[in-house]
């Protein structure tokens, strides 16, 4: 049984939180819970939001039973979460590695862990990865686990801009800028997807609990694709 508590974040939030660290197993706990409460419906659950290992439920404290939804809570938090392995169908996403407009950090990253570029790409597109959240900007998608090998820290200076679409390292995460922001980042390739567009029908590409592989494209591809 992984454990957890049950924590206030003001008059209108509550928080189930699971075991602090970054583990499948206790993403899949959080986000089970978060479908069940979703899917319930409950009177005043204004939102309910799935992180690594914890769902923030935001309700409306003039319209909810306070004490039915932490008993709610408490039910759910006991129940078993669907198997961490039992993921969808990966969501296959192109990139251009490399270059210094494409990838620019894939050279220093091949340098810090000894490796030649190539072998770089071919551990970051070997892995499935988890989708554990979404957080930072709309549609930034926190994905694990990297392998141990290519696993770097971020920059310790972010850069400005990071382009739309670029693909990132940072620690045992990767991840895609779904927009131009500011990022640390270690930038690797990038995707010619938008990872969140409000004019789809789905803005989101990815979701919580989703399966993703990347496979690699070459420079007229991409191109192709944008």
């Amino acid at each position: 049984m992984i454990d957890f508590r049950i924590v206030h974040a003001g008059d209108s939030v509550v928080v189930v939180e699971f075991e602090e660290r970054i583990d499948p197993e206790v993403n899949a706990r959080a986000i089970s819970v978060a479908d069940r409460l979703q899917a319930a419906g409950i009177a005043g659950v204004r939102d309910v939001v799935p992180t690594y290992r914890a769902v923030a439920v935001y309700f409306d404290p003039l319209r909810t039973d306070y004490d039915a939804l932490h008993a709610r809570l408490e039910r759910e938090a006991k129940e078993p979460g669907a198997p961490a392995d039992s993921a969808r169908e990966p969501v296959r996403i192109p990139v251009c590695y490399g270059g210094a407009d494409l990838g620019p950090d894939l050279s220093a990253v091949a340098a810090v862990t000894r490796m030649k570029e190539a072998d770089v790409i071919r551990l970051h597109t070997s892995a499935i990865y988890r989708v554990f959240m979404l957080g930072f900007v709309p549609g930034f998608a926190y994905m694990g686990l990297v392998d141990s090998r290519i696993a770097v820290a971020r920059h310790s200076t972010p850069r400005v801009r990071v382009p739309v679409g670029s693909v990132g390292i940072a620690g045992v995460q990767t991840g895609i800028y779904p927009s131009e922001t500011p990022g640390g980042w270690q930038l690797i390739g990038r995707t010619p997807l938008k990872p969140f567009d409000a004019a789809r029908a789905e803005p989101f590409l990815v979701k919580a609990g989703d399966a993703v592989q990347f496979f690699q494209i070459d420079r007229s591809e991409f191109d192709r694709w944008g």
